[in-house]
């Protein structure tokens, strides 16, 4: 089946391991970035929302925290480091070593 959705592109998988996920964003003439914002492009908040939840397959029931660092540019490769304790899932998300983001989920 075709994923039709706006990350379409947006990210190649580089690892993907239970609780490390690596990405390696596209360039800034993805859709995304052209929008988000032409002169100066940055990977919007909800977009990292979305990419997390789909990347370690997990529905949100609630999200109790998401704390943006650092700005996201065009062609960063993410890690995505995960630890999940009963419904709550935590999520960090670093760009070469500096962290960028927290999540944390309540899961469904």
């Amino acid at each position: 089946m075709k994923d039709n959705t706006i990350l379409t592109n947006l990210y190649t998988p580089i690892t993907l391991e239970p609780n490390h996920i690596s990405v390696a964003l596209s360039d800034a003439h993805h859709p995304i970035f052209q929008a988000h914002f032409p002169n100066n492009p940055l990977l919007p908040g909800f977009v990292l929302l979305d990419m997390s939840a789909k990347l370690l397959h997990v529905k949100i029931k609630r999200i109790q925290k998401a704390k943006f660092l650092k700005p996201i540019l065009p062609e960063s490769l993410l890690h995505f480091h995960s630890e999940a304790k009963e419904k709550r899932l935590k999520i960090v998300v670093k760009v070469m070593e500096e962290k960028v983001a927290e999540l944390i989920y309540e899961t469904a």
